[in-house]
């Protein structure tokens, strides 16, 4: 069977909130192909089903944050209420609630997609514990290359340095611009 749904396309609609990677109802609605307003009323059905750790509802502090990240909003798709975060687990509970072949084939995307983040965070750890343990067994002449391990591993290395002269550089270097 083809994959109905690409796992980038599900990453980018993982997010980290209150310490844990959800998944919110608008985003499930989409990728399941119903209306999140279906969605909703499938979990308030069976809320039994979605206890606090695999459900939560976001507060309007919340909302206005991700509102803010996610520039790119559809006309009419400022919410009149507050969107629903679901967990691994949830989003796994939501399969049960959610009927057709594709919400199935959605779920199993999904679930795949959260065991390779998990997957890859892992072999990051596992990664910066053996650079760790390098470190301790060799010598001041490696120091440099730990230093780019470091910066390399480093959640915010995505940041790239300015490459050339900026005016003040280039006063301060001649004394004027140079022509």
């Amino acid at each position: 069977m083809t994959q109905i749904i690409a796992s980038e396309a599900i990453t980018d609609k993982i997010y980290f909130i209150r310490g844990t990677r959800v998944m919110l109802d608008r985003d499930l609605a989409e990728l399941y192909s119903v209306e999140t307003k279906s969605l909703k009323q499938a979990v308030r059905r069976n809320m039994e089903r979605f206890p606090p750790d695999f459900i939560f509802e976001l507060t309007k502090e919340e909302a206005d944050a991700l509102r803010s990240q996610i520039v790119t909003l559809k006309r009419g798709q400022h919410a009149k209420y507050l969107p629903f975060a679901f967990t691994e687990q949830g989003v796994a509970m939501l399969s049960s609630v959610l009927n057709g072949d594709r919400a199935i084939q959605v779920n199993i995307e999904i679930m795949r997609t959260f065991t390779k983040i998990r997957h890859m965070i892992s072999v990051s750890q596992e990664l910066k514990e053996e650079i760790a343990d390098l470190r301790d067994q060799t010598d001041d002449r490696f120091r440099i290359v730990f230093e780019v391990l470091d910066q390399l591993l480093s959640p915010d290395s995505k940041t790239k340095k300015e490459i050339g002269f900026t005016v003040k550089e280039q006063v301060k270097k001649y004394g004027r611009l140079k022509q």
